[in-house]
């Protein structure tokens, strides 16, 4: 399933994070796990927040996909479902011929 995860970092452990140059290894190591669709970066509620879609090919990923960013960098988490177009029209067409 593809997923929206949302990332808001903690203002304090970022700016360790960022004078230390650990942020960019962990959010580099965190990616290249999840084999994200794509990736963005910017800012939420005033936070540093990364925007990233993955497929999530079983709930047990949840852990290993957010330990990272909660554990280094104190982050914020949010998970949802998303669709792209296609996935929505196959949906509506599947509720219309139901």
């Amino acid at each position: 399933m593809r997923v929206l995860m949302t990332v808001q970092f903690d203002t304090e452990k970022a700016n360790r994070a960022i004078k230390d140059e650990s942020m960019g290894a962990t959010v580099r190591s965190a990616l290249e796990h999840l084999k994200p669709e794509a990736a963005y970066f910017g800012a939420k509620d005033g936070l540093r927040t990364a925007f990233i879609v993955f497929d999530l090919q079983n709930p047990t990923r949840i852990p290993s996909a957010a330990e990272p960013f909660f554990q280094e960098l104190g982050a914020r988490i949010s998970l949802i479902p998303v669709m792209d177009f296609n996935d929505v029209q196959a949906g509506l067409q599947a509720y219309g011929s139901g």
